[in-house]
């Protein structure tokens, strides 16, 4: 079952501010995390991320079109920020290891989730996000107990 919360966001200070409230859920729990980022080019899945990752003291956060994936690991976390866009084939998921990134406390942010299929863990949480005129509207769907908790934590 589903669980589906709707948010709009009016400013990138406020898709910061979400992606902050969010790494901070994750950090009450000690499973693996994997979170799909959706939406259209140039929406704000990278400014999502990026927001997230830098709440772990991460200044510098780069997107990972070209390299597929950008690790980010201290003493608190351990942070793979897919992007899924430029394979040519899902199989090169499996040449990266993508299977060892599901250990516990490690969090998988993907976008473009739809295009390494097969080769990709289930999400725990879906972030669509669709942008109308000048505010981006967010809707999170949790599908597993982590997912759940994550909502219920920022949905307070």
């Amino acid at each position: 079952m589903a669980i589906i919360l709707k948010l709009t966001l009016h400013s990138e200070f406020e898709t910061y501010d979400f992606a902050h409230q969010l790494a901070q859920c994750a950090q009450l729990i000690n499973n693996c995390i994997v979170i799909y980022l959706e939406g259209d080019l140039g929406i704000g899945k990278t400014t999502l991320a990026r927001g997230f990752i830098q709440f772990y003291g991460f200044d510098r956060v780069k997107s990972p079109t070209y390299s597929l994936v950008e690790s980010y690991i201290n003493d608190k976390v351990n942070i793979h920020h897919f992007d899924c866009y430029r394979l040519s084939d899902a199989q090169e998921l499996e040449y990266i290891g993508i299977r060892e990134y599901l250990a516990p406390n490690h969090i998988q942010l993907i976008e473009w989730a739809n295009l390494g299929k097969g080769m990709i863990a289930p999400a725990d949480m879906v972030i669509k996000i669709t942008n109308d005129f000048d505010k981006r509207e967010l809707e999170i769907i949790a599908y597993t107990q982590v997912g759940s908790q994550l909502l219920t934590c920022i949905n307070l």
